[in-house]
């Protein structure tokens, strides 16, 4: 429950960082941003969804020892542990982040003043500026590689270990029983991934397509983890 907590905190200050914004453009009372307040927006975007990337791989840690080690679980993960894991989450999340986006302050930015999204994003900035973006190109990756990437493969890993030690297990009722306790964080897991995956392709090879799918697949990202976590687990 204290990673559920963990995972509630984030989604809800996701979307606090949005509303402003969000609601602003589908109300029609808000046109234009300033540079500041965009940048500012930017962080909190994209520390939130390092620290929900990071919240998914301490609970798919947490469903491996349940599975895996279930007699030693209380000795493993006492709620000393858990808070440390929390203060290593926040602190991943936030402190990795600043030099990339320090430097959104002091590009030049030419081109049009047109964003993407209905909120700010490292990539829409970059996209707009004629300074050198090389840094940013670069050191943006390595956080994706080093956050995203490496979290969904230790996710990945974990299940893999999960599934082989459930497999193991003689009794098909057990076996069952033993993936259902995985089943609404799959879900969450999914939930947060998907529209990543969608918004990163849109990105990357739809510079064709309508702008209302830019805006579209930037609303799910920011929109459906938050409306979708409460609802699996409350089914759950």
């Amino acid at each position: 429950y204290l990673l559920l907590a963990m995972l509630a905190l984030t989604d809800l200050c996701m979307g606090l960082s949005t509303m402003y914004t969000v609601l602003g453009i589908l109300w029609g009372f808000i046109q234009e941003i300033s540079l500041d307040a965009c940048i500012a927006q930017s962080y909190f975007i994209h520390g939130l969804s390092f620290m929900e990337s990071s919240v998914l791989l301490a609970m798919a840690f947490d469903r491996y020892i349940a599975i895996c080690h279930p007699l030693r679980y209380s000795s493993i993960l006492t709620h000393d542990k858990i808070m440390k894991i929390g203060v290593a989450i926040l602190c991943r999340s936030t402190l990795l982040i600043p030099p990339v986006i320090i430097r959104l302050k002091f590009l030049n930015y030419c081109r049009p003043h047109i964003l993407s999204h209905s909120f700010c994003l490292h990539q829409d900035l970059i996209r707009m500026a004629c300074s050198d973006i090389r840094f940013n190109s670069i050191y943006g990756l390595a956080l994706v590689i080093s956050n995203l990437l490496l979290d969904a493969a230790l996710i990945l890993i974990s299940y893999v270990m999960i599934l082989h030690a459930v497999l193991a297990i003689a009794s098909q009722e057990e076996r069952i029983k033993s993936l259902q306790t995985c089943v609404s964080h799959i879900c969450a897991v999914s939930v947060f991934y998907i529209p990543i995956i969608g918004l990163t392709m849109v990105h990357r090879f739809g510079k064709h397509l309508s702008p209302l799918v830019h805006v579209l697949m930037g609303n799910i990202y920011i929109l459906f983890p938050p409306l979708m976590n409460p609802v699996v687990y409350r089914m759950k």
